[in-house]
């Protein structure tokens, strides 16, 4: 066991304490212990990557108590996946806020992004069901006040219907759990795996309210049909600095469900594989569409990264709903392309808006720097749209490769909501860059700003470069998930038993 694991917990909540108690009154040291923190973050992401794919998955019991009374942390491959994404996007997110001087236009930015850097890092190590609904509020808390900064009635009105809806699906997490505990006796997501097969006829019925409940909450926080409402006017009213690491919290629901679907309702349990099974495609299926039609339809940049923020999460689903370890090694490598990807497009609809007079695509303002930005737009549009030769072209191929037994109705949604997509982004592209006539007034240089994009762009490169090894990696995780007796195991060890 080492102490490590909970590293990526401790660091920004004792980031964010010292920025709250002690320099909340200087923004310049406040982004310097930003910064620093981040990078000691994405150093400890790094390191336990490496330990877990020497080692195999690790349990941390906090105080030594087993469960189902402890709070245990369990890195396993999927989980250190999931934290090196959360550290590698909060670099460039940082970067751009500091650049663009987002941080200085509302109160306690930075001590917000290391408390929601805390809640995310949490839920994907957190080895038990309440800890899970735990962090979860955490990252709500916090997730609100970065989607207020700045103020204005725009954001606060679209920030009200983000909690709102999210404190639903909590109360839908609760009532959940307490039906998982009230049938087992225990939250811990390796005792679950233990003990439900085994469970009394009985208690079936109890066990699949449950998991209904359970599918719902992270269809809610992953915004999938029928329940992404909040997203779209959400994320489009949000700061694009904001927007952008906000890529990562519907992975969340993602995280959440693909951990669920391979831990504590694998299809091998009778009592609620049907339910799992007949859920995920159909959800995805129309989440991807609804994206696509989105992004087609978009009156301005920031609701057309919305859009297609839904249709990567659609389509990260549909891989996840073909239950083997072949469909989960093409979700898992499409979760680490769509996250950069969609971070990039919403930091992107940021600069181009800073560069335009209106914001509305149908209006023809011009953008300053057309050069540069029409560039970074279409790549981020060819990444988005999954077309070659960057990594999402790479990811929907796996995605495909896995559903070859059902060729008409999977392949059929991804290859038609792909050319919408592109449709999407040529006729945003035509609108921004090749509509306006007049030159565009010149801006401040943001030297700093414009680093974050390229960060990103040099992510999805080194995705597409390394696609080979990285999916022989991610292939690995995948048969870790599916067949979890180490994870299992690792808590038994962790306890002593």
């Amino acid at each position: 066991m080492t102490h490590w694991i909970i590293a990526p917990i401790v660091l920004p909540a004792l980031a964010a304490a010292l920025m709250l108690l002690a320099l909340r009154g200087s923004l310049a040291l406040q982004r310097l212990l930003s910064v620093a923190a981040i990078l000691g973050l994405c150093a400890i992401a790094a390191a336990l990557l490496m330990l877990v794919t020497k080692t195999g998955p690790e349990a941390y019991f906090l105080g030594d108590w087993p469960a189902p009374f402890g709070i245990v942390l369990v890195l396993d491959r999927l989980s250190a996946l999931m934290l090196a994404l959360l550290a590698g996007l909060a670099l460039p997110v940082v970067i751009y806020a500091i650049g663009s001087d987002w941080d200085a236009r509302g109160a306690h930015f930075h001590p917000l992004l290391q408390f929601l850097l805390m809640g995310i890092g949490g839920a994907f190590l957190t080895g038990d069901a309440f800890n899970l609904f735990v962090f979860f509020e955490v990252m709500l808390i916090a997730s609100y006040g970065l989607m207020v900064h700045g103020g204005g009635a725009g954001r606060t009105r679209a920030g009200l219907q983000y909690v709102a809806f999210n404190l639903v699906g909590s109360s839908l997490f609760l009532v959940a759990l307490g039906l998982l505990y009230s049938v087992t006796g225990t939250l811990n997501l390796a005792d679950l795996a233990e003990k439900l097969p085994h469970l009394p006829d009985g208690d079936t019925a109890l066990l699949r309210v449950a998991a209904v409940m359970l599918i719902m909450v992270f269809a809610i926080k992953a915004a999938l049909v029928p329940l992404q409402f909040w997203l779209p006017g959400t994320y489009a009213a949000a700061p694009g600095v904001v927007a952008a690491i906000f890529a990562v919290m519907t992975k969340v629901g993602v995280y959440a469900t693909l951990r669920f679907a391979t831990l504590v309702f694998p299809p091998a349990l009778h009592a609620t594989d049907l339910l799992i099974a007949a859920f995920l495609l159909p959800a995805g299926l129309a989440t991807l569409g609804l994206g696509a039609v989105g992004v087609l339809g978009a009156s301005t940049l920031p609701r057309l990264a919305a859009f297609a923020g839904i249709a990567s999460t659609g389509t990260i689903i549909i891989a996840i709903a073909h239950l083997t370890p072949e469909g989960t090694a093409a979700a898992l490598y499409y979760t680490l392309h769509s996250t950069l990807a969609t971070a990039l497009i919403f930091l992107l609809a940021d600069l181009i808006d800073r560069r335009r007079a209106d914001l509305r695509l149908d209006h023809p303002a011009p953008v300053a720097n057309p050069g540069l930005m029409g560039a970074l737009f279409l790549i981020a549009a060819l990444a988005l749209a999954g077309m070659p030769p960057l990594s999402g072209f790479v990811g929907k191929l796996l995605i495909l490769d896995a559903w070859q037994d059902h060729m008409l109705q999977v392949w059929a949604a991804v290859l038609v909501t792909s050319f919408l997509m592109i449709l999407g982004f040529a006729r945003a592209g035509s609108l921004l860059f090749w509509k306006p006539t007049e030159a565009a007034p010149p801006i401040r240089p943001e030297p700093v700003a414009l680093l974050a994009p390229f960060v990103l762009l040099a992510g999805l490169v080194a995705l597409t470069v390394l696609a080979g090894p990285i999916h022989d990696w991610l292939r690995v995780a995948a048969d870790d998930l599916h067949y979890p007796k180490a994870y299992i195991d690792a808590n038994h060890l962790a306890k002593g038993d």
